[in-house]
């Protein structure tokens, strides 16, 4: 139990640890934005094609998935870095 606090409280005062928790906040932020949008461009195209494409609606279905793969390729690749640094951090003792 000492262990456990003496670890978490030097995760608080490592800069490097810290800053790889503000990165992961952004990531899991970019990442849930990022499929927000997905699913808005998906039920976009469902409706275009239940209806008929516009102009329109074939546009945002466009801007929505171009958005949404700019805001979630890097996040998915940075969340399992920082993921795996974590682990790395953890196996070694850090």
């Amino acid at each position: 139990m000492a262990d456990r606090k003496k670890h978490d409280h030097s995760a608080i005062d490592d800069p490097v640890r810290a800053r790889r928790s503000v990165i992961a906040r952004w990531t899991l932020l970019a990442n849930r934005v990022g499929y927000l949008i997905l699913s808005v461009g998906v039920a976009v195209f469902i409706i275009a094609f239940a209806v008929g494409f516009s102009s329109p609606l074939a546009t945002t279905v466009v801007v929505c998935l171009i958005v949404s793969s700019v805001l979630l390729a890097p996040s998915i690749v940075l969340g399992y870095a920082v993921r795996a640094a974590e682990r790395e951090d953890v196996e070694h003792g850090l």
